[in-house]
Parts: structure tokens; sequence; C-alpha cells
């Protein structure tokens, strides 16, 4: 496809097409969002995952990938072209078995033209989350080992810089599209660090076989099953509260965060269910789970009550292992 056009509509439709084919479960968000807030969101969500493929790519050195990430971040806030990125990140990334990834990175101009139709407000907010998120990840490309990070500091500030400041990102673009929204978090804005700190290590633990087949492991090294377990309960707390606080008048975001809570507060309940039946591997959640959630977010985003009752039932494995 010629990368070159400056068709709107096209850059639109290739955004839409993409992001189903790159994540199915935020293909599934995303839509949920006002159509404003969904070209956005959706734009900012193909810039991190540019940023997670270099991270992912095991067979790239650190500094190979440190150097990307600068590269990319360099093309995101106009110091370099797009095509500056585009052809030294495939070249290096030639062995890379995820097409549609490679897709992405290929048509990125078109995806940052889509970004610099947004607001200036808007413009700011993804540019600061991928900055502070390529920066913070480029710190990581050394310490990436089966041995896992260090401590629980190290941990917690990787999943800021991986997921937490996706919160941020987050409150700051609902805030700019919704005053109502933005009064209700005041004072509360770190909660949705808490939010996106839940997410990720959820998906920490699901995929911690999978990571340490590719030779990488972002576990702290001397905590238990049981230890993270109980961490990352406590930030599903904080993103239920997040929910919690969402005026319900702004129906869609509270429905793009429940699903994304929901299958993560499922998810986790599967992993310490497995664990205390001593049941390996872990096992994602089926499609129809997946459409159970989402056909229930109609429902709880008009109850602060079904959201409550939801976690309490929908956890109840991961809390007999809290300690």
């Amino acid at each position: 496809m010629n990368t070159s056009s400056a068709n709107p509509q096209a850059d639109l439709a290739y955004q839409k097409s993409i992001l189903g084919s790159v994540s199915r479960t935020f293909a599934l968000t995303i839509p949920l969002l006002p159509a404003s807030l969904e070209k956005v969101v959706g734009n900012a969500y193909l810039l991190c995952r540019i940023v997670d493929t270099i991270e992912d790519a095991s067979d790239l050195e650190p500094s190979t990938k440190q150097a990307l990430s600068q590269l990319f971040l360099d093309s995101v806030v106009g110091k370099v072209t797009p095509q500056a990125f585009v052809e030294p990140c495939l070249a290096a990334l030639k062995n890379h078995s995820n097409l549609s990834e490679l897709d992405l990175i290929e048509h990125i101009p078109a995806v940052l033209r889509i970004l610099h139709t947004c607001t200036t407000q808007d413009q700011e907010a993804v540019t600061k989350c991928v900055s502070i998120m390529s920066l913070g990840m480029s710190r990581f490309h050394t310490r990436q080992s089966t041995a896992g990070l260090s401590d629980l500091k190290e941990f917690e500030e990787y999943c800021y810089v991986v997921a937490g400041v996706v919160g941020e990102l987050l409150t700051n673009l609902f805030s700019n599209h919704s005053a109502h929204f933005a009064q209700s978090m005041q004072g509360n804005e770190s909660l949705s660090i808490g939010f996106g700190q839940a997410l990720q290590m959820t998906n920490i633990l699901k995929d911690s076989s999978e990571d340490r087949a590719r030779g990488v492991s972002w576990r702290p090294s001397k905590m238990s099953q049981s230890d993270l377990l109980t961490i990352a309960y406590n930030k599903l707390l904080e993103a239920r509260n997040y929910i919690l606080l969402i005026p319900k008048q702004d129906v869609g975001i509270r429905r793009f965060c429940f699903l994304a809570f929901g299958l993560a507060v499922l998810t986790l309940n599967a992993i310490a269910r497995k664990d205390s039946a001593k049941v390996i591997p872990e096992q994602k959640l089926t499609r129809r789970v997946v459409w159970t959630v989402y056909g229930f977010t109609k429902l709880a985003a008009q109850s602060n009550l079904l959201i409550k009752l939801f976690f309490y039932l929908s956890s109840q494995d991961l809390r007999k292992l809290l300690k």
C-alpha cells in the first residue's frame, strides 16, 4: 500500500483495519468510545504497540532496541521523518514473524498523519505518553533476562512505563473530551496509574511461560506467585475505584474501562484457581466469555453496584490466595 497518500478517510480506514489485526481485545474495546475519542485512543494504542514490538523482538540486541526506540520517538515528535524510522526498523525486524506488526510499522506515516489531525491537547497527551514509554522501556532493554527483575520497586517501575503511563494518558484524553469526567477525577488521578498497572500485571502473569520461552521474565525474581497475585489484586481494587468515579453519562468511557477491567479480573482469577489446583499452563479466556463480559458492560455502565458485585463474585479464587 502506498504510505505517501494523504487521504484522511483512507488513513482512518487503515487504522481501524490494522487495529483489528494487532489486537482483538482493543479492537473490541476502543469502538465503545465516542467517535472523537475512538480516533485518538486507537491512534495512541497503535503508537504504543510499536514500542512493544521493538521490546518483544527477542533477536535484537539491547543497543539496537534502544536506537530504534529513540528513532521512533524522534519520528513521533517530528525530529525526523517517519520514513527515517520505518526503513531501519523493518530492516532490523526482517525475521519478525508477526506480519500485522510489520505492516503497522510500514504505515507509521499514515498513523502519524491521523495524530496530527487531533486537537493540540490530545497530541500533547499522546506524545508525552509515547515519550515516557519509549525512554522508560529503553532503560529495561539491558535488563531482559530469564532471572527477572530485581525487586518490587523495579517491577512497579516497569509496569508504570509500560502501562501505568497509559492509564494517565487515557485520563488526560478523557478529561479533554468530558468536563464531567475531568471534574470527577480531580484529586483521584493516581488511580489511573493503578488501572494501567493492573492490566499490565495481569498480562505479565498470564504470559510468564511465553516470555520465559523467548528468554525474558518481567516478574520480580524473589517474589512468589501468591505475592504477585496479591499485588495485582490490590491494583485491581484501584482500577475498580477508578471506574466507579467515571460519570454514568460518559457511558462509552465506562464500558471501555470496564471491559478491559472485567477481562483482567477473570484472567487473574483463572490463574489463581489453577495455581491452587496446581494446574499448568494457564488458559486464555474463551471467546464466549469475552463476548459475555462485552454484553454485560451495557448493564454495568449504568450501575456502580453491579460493578462492585461483578468484582466480588469474579475474584473469589483470587481472594483465597491473598496474604
